[in-house]
């Protein structure tokens, strides 16, 4: 966990005053159950189905962050973030998601539970009605989260890899790939955080974080309960 310097800067500060929501998210039984290997498998699956929805509207987070831009860099940065989305990593989903039965057109017809809808619309408002330093916070839970889940997880021992089912999913979250883009949202935070004025903001910017650090406990809620 020390490599995605969780403790500093802005994300830091943020991470650390949401207290028991931050650990409740990323310390969840849907995650613990999945690093042993009992989660149960329609568990997996709605989360999976979900999570394929979330992904579109994460792409629409941001093209709504290129809109909010002040910088070229920024802009590319994010029009690359939706192209990688819907020509990356929706790509992968979908095959991964195979390996469990699912098609994308199965997927894609699958109604929205309220779980999602709750986030993802929480995520575009945050973008719509504030700027872009509102709308890196509330996507920076769900970023780096993930991550720091996995992480605890293979620190843990009670994880199971040999032979786990979910151990390909585990993999994705703790690679390379997935963590430099990891130090990437914590230190674009950082600098949009400045040059945006997050000290003084820092009140609302935490209500913002926690409440999306709640939502994606959330998220993980419905999993388990599909199970």
């Amino acid at each position: 966990m020390d490599a995605f310097s969780l403790d500093q800067g802005l994300f830091g500060r943020l991470r650390r005053d949401a207290g028991v929501e931050w650990t409740r998210y990323v310390d969840h039984g849907f995650v613990r159950q999945l690093g042993r290997g009992v989660l149960a498998k329609p568990a997996f699956q709605h989360f999976l189905k979900q999570d394929y929805l979330f992904l579109i509207h994460f792409a629409r987070a941001y093209a709504l962050a290129a809109v909010k831009s002040d910088t070229l860099e920024d802009l590319r940065g994010a029009a690359a973030a939706v192209t990688n989305i819907v020509d990356v990593e929706m790509p992968l989903h979908v095959a991964y998601c195979r390996d469990w039965g699912l098609s994308e057109a199965q997927m894609a017809a699958e109604p929205e539970a309220m779980e999602t809808v709750a986030y993802t619309r929480f995520v575009l408002d945050c973008g719509l009605s504030g700027d872009r330093l509102d709308l890196e916070t509330a996507l920076a839970p769900c970023v780096v989260g993930y991550a720091e889940a996995v992480a605890r997880l293979l620190e843990d021992p009670s994880t199971q890899r040999a032979g786990n089912p979910y151990e390909a999913w585990m993999a994705a979250y703790s690679g390379t790939e997935y963590h430099a883009a990891v130090t990437a949202a914590i230190a674009r935070l950082d600098r949009i955080g400045a040059a945006r004025g997050a000290e003084a903001r820092y009140d609302g910017l935490l209500k913002t974080f926690i409440a999306a650090t709640r939502l994606e406990a959330a998220f993980w809620d419905m999993g388990l309960a599909a199970g």
